[in-house]
């Protein structure tokens, strides 16, 4: 007989976008909101971040999914990513994160405002 922790193979995608507003001198900050929508019903999401080697602000908007989903809650969680990137109004933004629930989120938008980044960044998100 085989048990054990629930496979993966039947997670599911949902689609998430993200609002942020990051400001930082050396140490930043990020602060937003976001929905998660899947299966049909659409969760709203609470986002705290921090970063290393920031200058400027910026805010930014996100789309993207959400993979690796079993029930909604395990969107919530620390993702972190190792990322470079410079943006200058208007900028084109990429990140893909991981939490240790085995969520994936890809992401993708535009950056309005000024920041260098050379960052080690944590993302914490919570349903609200």
């Amino acid at each position: 007989m085989l048990a054990g922790a629930p496979s993966r193979s039947y997670a599911d995608i949902g689609t998430v976008h993200i609002k942020l507003a990051k400001v930082g001198l050396v140490m930043g900050a990020a602060g937003g909101s976001g929905t998660l929508t899947f299966h049909h019903n659409r969760y709203r999401l609470r986002i705290r971040g921090v970063s290393a080697g920031t200058i400027g602000a910026a805010g930014m908007r996100l789309v993207g999914t959400a993979s690796n989903l079993r029930f909604a809650a395990d969107i919530a969680g620390t993702y972190s990513a190792v990322s470079t990137g410079i943006a200058i109004v208007g900028g084109a933004k990429t990140a893909v994160l991981r939490n240790s629930n085995g969520v994936v989120l890809k992401l993708q938008g535009k950056q309005v405002g000024l920041a260098a980044s050379i960052s080690v960044a944590g993302l914490t998100i919570s349903l609200q």
